[in-house]
């Protein structure tokens, strides 16, 4: 009896100290979050850093503005993202403060960085045609993710809100607006961009693009691209073509509405030798001002816009409408299953430059300016 005992305690004792042996090293394996006190900006950066090169996740303050006094370095509020860097907050707000005496950007994603944000608004971001465009965010071909995000109240020449060079972009559920800038007020883009839900909305493009410039891979789904400004071409969204980059546009159950180009364009420019495809998705109530000509719901001239940003000084843009003897061939827009109406002063322009829309006056759509634009 003495001896099956002992055995048993032999077994049970080999098997305590088995599971002894294996727990360090599976909670080992899971790194708590740093948590960032309320602006605290100073911890709120030096997180940043340690992800950068540690990873993990950042978890800051729920309804708590992280105010960005000065810049981290002479072009960005925070630094710049190098590594894989996960932020993530409840109603919280990361902005660039109104007294700063400097202009800078919110985040810069460098090459090979990636920076996941959920539930966070960025805001007041700044920047000059010299420090790399993008006001809210700067995605230098890396990978940006935008999860409940708000960017609004960014200004910059280039995407004001988004500057996405050659990167990945990818927006759920996330709004962009109130953004004020000369090509793409909204998000501009030259690389890949993929949006499920949510909404571009009164933004301001001085030149293209009032809410969307895209030159590259683009898909919306479940998007509203609402009450956008150009103060030349494509209220709403336009295609061009970015130091040579463009790409094909997608939308599909997406509302294009109360969009306005002072040129043409209302709510969509196709400018770029690239498809343009409307899956189950609208274009109504858009205006351009061009003339009684001009596409107020979508423009399809066969124009080929090109933009040229280098590493400093103002963007350079191209028009080229081909042969002064022969009119240029208009680029393919597919309509599938959608519609476009109520457009002023037409739906769609050239005449049979969009099959299955016609040019044919509509109601005019209110054109008056919103707040804080011009």
């Amino acid at each position: 009896m003495t001896r099956k005992l002992r055995r048993v305690t032999i077994t049970a004792t080999a098997g305590l100290g088995l599971c002894l042996t294996l727990l360090p090293t599976g909670s080992a394996q899971a790194q708590a979050p740093t948590r960032v006190p309320c602006n605290d900006v100073a911890a709120l950066r030096a997180a940043i850093t340690q992800a950068n090169t540690g990873g993990g996740s950042i978890v800051l303050a729920p309804r708590c503005v992280y105010n960005l006094s000065q810049p981290d370095n002479p072009d960005d509020g925070l630094p710049e993202i190098t590594g894989k860097v996960r932020i993530s907050g409840d109603g919280t707000a990361i902005q660039r403060g109104t007294n700063a005496p400097a202009s800078f950007r919110v985040f810069h994603v460098k090459q090979g960085g990636s920076l996941s944000l959920k539930s966070v608004s960025v805001r007041g971001g700044e920047t000059t045609v010299d420090s790399g465009h993008g006001g809210g965010f700067f995605n230098d071909r890396g990978t940006l993710s935008l999860t409940d995000v708000t960017v609004r109240d960014n200004r910059g020449s280039v995407g004001a809100g988004i500057w996405n060079q050659l990167g990945t972009l990818v927006l759920k559920n996330s709004t962009v607006s109130n953004n004020r800038g000369g090509f793409g007020g909204g998000v501009a883009t030259n690389g890949t961009m993929t949006m499920t839900g949510g909404a571009i909305r009164d933004n301001w493009g001085g030149q293209w693009g009032g809410g969307l410039a895209n030159a590259g891979e683009t898909k919306l789904e479940h998007v509203s691209v609402d009450g956008n400004d150009s103060g030349d071409h494509g209220g709403g969204v336009m295609t061009m073509a970015i130091n040579n980059e463009t790409g094909p546009l997608r939308m599909n159950f997406t509302r294009v509405r109360d969009n306005i180009a002072q040129t043409d364009g209302g709510g969509v420019q196709t400018g770029a030798n690239e498809p343009t495809t409307l899956y189950r998705s609208s274009v109504s109530h858009n205006t351009a001002n061009g003339g009684p000509t001009r596409g107020g719901g979508i423009a399809n001239p066969g124009t080929r816009f090109s933009l040229f940003i280098g590493t400093s000084g103002a963007p350079r843009q191209e028009e080229s409408k081909g042969a002064s003897t022969k009119q240029p061939t208009p680029f393919e827009v597919n309509l599938i299953r959608s519609t476009v109406f109520k457009n002023h002063p037409t739906n769609c322009a050239p005449p049979n430059s969009v099959p299955r829309c016609d040019a044919v006056g509509s109601t005019p759509a209110k054109n008056t300016t919103k707040p804080g634009k011009s």
